[in-house]
């Protein structure tokens, strides 16, 4: 369902597909490509979220702000299934693991992991092609370049899966 909150309007017509189910209101701006799948919530009471080119959003993520702390989240970003998206910045080309969670402030560098489960602190920066895992979360190792093209492979598979559900889903 998309909402307005006041003079808070959504902006989804680039979006590749919404899922029915899912939860899109307030100021929530989605770039071209953008998946947003079922369950998932993305609410922009507070402050504004921004969603790049080709992210992906799984089944129960939330995606919320906090007061002077929106959410920016990168181009062909993979936010994983149940993972909560607080207030924070992830930059282009990261996966974040599905459960994982990331609290106000916090900035993930682009092309990096954050690992299922992982708590990433209020305020906690990390740099690009990081490998974070555990909780709270830390810096494991540096990710090479097959890694980076794997995140990419993935981005790439839910555009294609997102064009295909918006073109055959149907309810029945």
């Amino acid at each position: 369902m998309i909402h307005r909150i006041g003079d808070r309007v959504p902006q989804t017509k680039e979006a590749a597909f919404i899922a029915w189910n899912a939860e899109v209101s307030g100021a929530v701006t989605l770039e071209k490509d953008v998946s947003v799948w079922f369950g998932a919530s993305l609410r922009g009471d507070i402050e504004p979220i921004r969603v790049g080119e080709g992210t992906n959003i799984q089944d129960n993520a939330t995606v919320h702000t906090d007061f002077n702390a929106p959410c920016t989240i990168g181009r062909g970003v993979t936010i994983g299934h149940n993972a909560v998206i607080h207030g924070c910045t992830v930059e282009d080309g990261c996966l974040i693991g599905m459960g994982a969670v990331i609290l106000s402030r916090a900035v993930i560098g682009r092309e990096s992991i954050v690992g299922a489960g992982a708590l990433v602190t209020e305020g906690k920066v990390f740099p690009p092609r990081s490998l974070i895992l555990g909780s709270p979360a830390k810096v494991v190792r540096t990710l090479d370049d097959a890694a980076v093209e794997a995140i990419r492979k993935n981005s790439g598979h839910y555009i294609n899966l997102a064009k295909e559900a918006a073109a055959n889903y149907r309810e029945i």
